[in-house]
């Protein structure tokens, strides 16, 4: 998990230090171009930019002032909203938010002004860039659709194709953080393409770096495919060659260490000695261009292979240092604060530090329950902010494409939101477990203690023999006529100890059989009671279906037979009426008859399976007060026809159980299949019960429940708190 945090981290919040040849070209262009002002106004962006990301910000800021004052006379609005849009994006990444939002708004008016596509669209870019950096992935993705709308239909220019490419690239990255990975490939090779095109080396080397990402991306989910592996290390390393040939022209002078940070994360598993390699030069560079993120992303790679050596203290140092880095970056991510805490935690359990990995455990939760917090809440405005987009341009026909990646952004917020609560639930057990580990500690250094006391005492008690031996030695001397009696006695105490060891050892035999013994008339016992139950079930069964067949059948048969005894000596009229409300009798004879039949033995589950007989009864025993859902993710049907019918009968009687006892009115089916398991989790919103008082809920139903689970070799968890509901999951082998 830590080493993909770091390539997430470089590709969408990069650091750019800026080589001073690079610069000093840009500068004497925009000099050259002093006369005339249609040339100053189209250097003025790319300079402006390049001193802003040069650290010499209050020159960037002058520049684009000054060519401002000039552009907002021009009749054509296009160069004041490009000098705008770059004024909002450098004041977004001085972290004045304020301002970059007043100069969008200028740019966006000023764009209104011109009929250049190119303007347009490059202000378009900007917009998305700005609400990209703003964690607002929707409207991003709107701008940048929109903006390749308009450099679609532009004529080609010396700065087009850049722009072009960087739209592209940004959109890939988006998907690539949504997981959409066909649209992150598509744009990918996008902007590939137009790199090419630009015959820029700075886009060449981006272009190379985000296709080398994408097939890393496959790789992860396939790391047994040499060839992906290969193509990801050859993107990677044309990115380095093309930083290197065009050292001089490259903008970006630490994109020598991005490059070479991506190579060593891809060594690392593989090759440790290349993976070496490139951190230790990913190192040197970022300390060379003072960049925090990527010296703290060095020293997580080298941190890992001192890991893989288990030089936990050496590893300990490097996520410390990288710690430090962090904390000088300007850029504040939570997630890579998440990694080092729990990278940290593990070292020291690892070493046995249990008060130390207890004490980043606590300030991982903390940190993570804070993120979650804040998540959720970001999440809402975004949903907010969506509908009122969609309300105002449904004339667009692209933004119904949009809608639905939003629809499936909600699903997949959803779904994160359950897994981090079940991940915030899954720390508080790991932190319980830290805390008994450190009594187990505490009680293994007092058995110590007592082993300590226990080996003096021992020692005593040697010495106290020895004096008795001397003395007897001594007394023997003085004696030594009794000393073969002595000898004889001591022979004879011997063989008495040898006989009663003998017979202690038959003992302990005789003990053991007889103990597997009561053990394998325990697990008959157990059979027998399994068996016993499912009998049970299986007379209820039968019991219920003769209910069925003689209060309802029955009674509808009986009742016809007597509706057609009578009908002999009436008049033609009322034997017609007879007649016709014997057949009504009959239908519902009929249809009591298939109800009966169908839950003695759903068709559904043997023609179309388990999910589909559960999806049925959830529907049939739904309600106006009653709400059954049933939830199948990664269901295969895998389990055998005659289990998915004790399973079926499983889900039938927890639900029963929950609309008699629980008062619920909503219960969730889900159904799941995991490896070579069968999940079944029944969930209700109704009173629930103590889990103290689990005992004396196992009514004689309750038993014949747990008796077929145990008869399907699964287990059962059972979790219900008053007032909130119950959770039943089932866990069942699948052979």
């Amino acid at each position: 998990m830590y080493r993909f945090l770091w390539i997430f981290i470089l590709f969408v919040c990069p650091f750019y230090i800026h080589a001073q040849t690079a610069l000093s070209d840009l500068e004497n262009e925009y000099t050259k171009a002093s006369n005339d002002i249609s040339a100053q106004l189209n250097n003025a962006p790319k300079y402006a930019t390049a001193l802003f990301l040069n650290n010499f910000k209050p020159k960037s800021y002058q520049v684009l002032e000054t060519n401002l004052s000039i552009a907002t006379r021009q009749t054509d609005g296009k160069y004041a909203a490009i000098l705008y849009a770059v004024q909002a994006m450098n004041y977004r990444l001085d972290n004045k938010k304020v301002e970059s939002i007043k100069s969008l708004e200028k740019a966006v008016a000023y764009s209104l002004k011109t009929n250049n596509n190119e303007a347009k669209g490059y202000v378009q870019y900007a917009k998305g860039w700005v609400f990209a950096r703003d964690k607002k992935t929707t409207e991003a993705v709107q701008a940048y659709l929109k903006a390749i709308d308009y450099f679609e239909n532009t004529p080609t220019t010396a700065t087009s194709y850049g722009r072009f490419a960087n739209v592209v690239k940004e959109l890939a990255a988006i998907y690539a953080d949504l997981n959409e990975y066909q649209l992150e490939e598509k744009y990918s090779k996008q902007f590939l393409v137009l790199a090419s095109k630009q015959h820029d080396p700075n886009l060449t080397f981006d272009a190379y770096m985000r296709m080398g990402y994408v097939y890393e991306q496959k790789y992860v989910q396939d790391p047994s495919n040499v060839d992906l592996r290969k193509r990801v290390e050859q993107y990677y390393l044309q990115a380095i060659a093309t930083f290197r040939k065009n050292e001089s022209s490259m903008i970006n002078k630490s994109n020598l260490s991005y490059a070479a940070i991506n190579l060593a994360n891809l060594y690392t598993g593989f090759d440790r000695e290349k993976a070496m390699l490139y951190a230790q030069l990913a190192n040197k560079v970022s300390i060379e261009t003072a960049n925090a993120i990527h010296i703290a992303s060095s020293f997580g790679i080298l941190a890992e292979l001192a890991l893989q050596n288990k030089d936990y203290e050496l590893a300990k140092s490097y996520f410390l240092q990288a710690v430090i880095e962090i904390e000088k970056s300007s850029v504040n991510d939570d997630n890579i604060e998440l990694a080092l805490l729990e990278s940290l935690s593990e070292i020291s359990e690892a070493q046995g530090n249990y008060q130390e990995a207890l004490t980043y455990y606590k300030r991982y939760i903390d940190k993570y329950q804070s993120l979650y917090d804040h998540e959720k809440l970001e999440i809402t405005k975004r949903l907010e902010s969506q509908f009122e987009n969609e309300r105002q341009e449904q004339k667009y026909l692209k933004l119904q494409l949009v809608s639905d990646k939003n629809a499936q952004e909600i699903r997949l917020m959803q779904m994160i939101r359950a897994q981090r609560e079940q991940l915030y639930n899954n720390l508080k057990l790991v932190e319980e477990n830290q805390r008994e580990r450190l009594k187990f500690t505490e009680l293994e250094s007092e058995k110590k203690e007592q082993q300590l006391r226990l080996a003096k005492l021992e020692a005593e008690q040697k010495n106290s023999d020895l004096d008795t031996y001397k003395k007897l030695l001594a007394f023997k001397e003085k004696i030594n006529t009794y000393y073969i009696i002595f000898i004889v006695i001591f022979i004879l105490l011997i063989l008495l100890l040898l006989y009663a060891y003998e017979q202690r050892v038959k003992s302990l035999q005789q003990q053991d059989e007889l103990h597997l013994l009561a053990m394998e008339k325990e697990k008959q016992h157990s059979k027998i009671a399994t068996l016993t139950a499912l009998l049970e079930g299986q007379e209820k069964e039968r019991s219920r279906l003769a209910r069925d067949l003689h209060d309802g059948l029955g009674g509808l048969l009986s009742g016809t037979k007597h509706q057609l005894s009578h009908l002999e000596a009436q008049p033609p009229d009322t034997v017609q009426q007879g007649i016709s409300k014997s057949i009504d009798q009959i239908d519902a004879a009929v249809e009591e008859l298939r109800r009966v039949a169908h839950n003695l033995m759903p068709d559904l589950l043997f023609k179309y399976g388990l999910e589909a007989a559960v999806r049925e009864f959830a529907h049939r025993m739904s309600h106006n007060a009653l709400q059954i859902h049933t939830e199948c993710i990664n269901y295969n049907n895998s389990l055998p026809k005659e289990k998915q019918l004790l399973v079926y009968r499983i889900i039938q009687e927890l639900v029963n159980n929950a609309i008699k006892h629980a008062a619920a009115s909503e219960i969730i089916i889900q159904l799941s299949e995991d490896q070579a398991l069968l999940n079944v989790t029944i969930e209700d919103d109704g009173i629930g019960f103590d889990s103290k008082d689990l005992d004396l809920t196992k009514t004689a139903g309750f038993h014949n429940i747990e008796s077929r689970v145990h008869f399907l070799k699964g287990v059962m968890h059972i979790r219900s708190e008053r007032n909130i509901g119950t959770s039943i999951e089932l866990q069942i082998p699948i052979e």
